[in-house]
């Protein structure tokens, strides 16, 4: 009904595969994800869940340290300033979250799909962006105000398919995706090194 329409209603979503053709290496972010940190709460410590209402939640006697909740995941932002095109929020997102300025014109459309199809069903685009050191023009790490703790961090190129496959990394699947689509269809074209 609305009430439950309402908690499942959700924006389209943007990401961003990012590769800094200076340093021949991916950008992605680093992000703590709560939902991620009370998964690993709930398989390390089942205990805390069992038989708990509000008034009773039980505490963790030796919480699990905050990094179990942290994902490596594209450049990413919910749709959420109807005046603005995909492609604009896509450059914004990059810049807030990883600090480099890329022009609208720079960025390839590589496809759009649904995402979260078993909750929320909306539907994202992802992005291809070629930055270098010199588009580098501000810290990134994300907007603090929205409560963002974000790190951008560096895949080098030839790390990258056994970052995506390595299972002990949490990561989202664009990451896989943009990796593979990125061997596919990019790296074939580069300079042998």
């Amino acid at each position: 009904t609305k009430k439950l329409w309402d908690f499942m209603r959700t924006h389209d979503s943007v990401s961003i595969l990012i590769f800094n053709t200076s340093r021949q290496c991916f950008v992605v972010v680093k992000q703590f994800r709560p939902a991620v940190y009370m998964c690993e709460v709930e398989r390390h410590c089942p205990q805390v869940f069992q038989n708990q209402d509000k008034e009773n939640f039980c505490r963790l006697e030796d919480p699990l340290p905050a990094v179990v909740g942290v994902t490596y995941e594209l450049c990413a932002g919910i749709v959420d300033k109807p005046d603005l095109s995909l492609e604009e929020i896509a450059c914004e997102e990059v810049l807030e979250e990883c600090g480099y300025c890329v022009p609208v014109t720079e960025l390839r459309r590589i496809t759009s799909y649904r995402s979260g199809v078993g909750v929320t069903g909306s539907r994202h685009t992802l992005f291809y962006a070629e930055v270098t050191d010199q588009m580098k023009t501000g810290e990134g790490g994300g907007q603090s105000e929205e409560g963002e703790l974000i790190e951008a961090v560096e895949i080098p190129l030839e790390d990258s398919m056994k970052f995506a496959f390595d299972e002990n990394l949490p990561k989202t699947p664009g990451v896989i995706f943009g990796f593979v689509w990125f061997q596919n269809n990019i790296a074939p074209k580069l300079p042998k090194q």
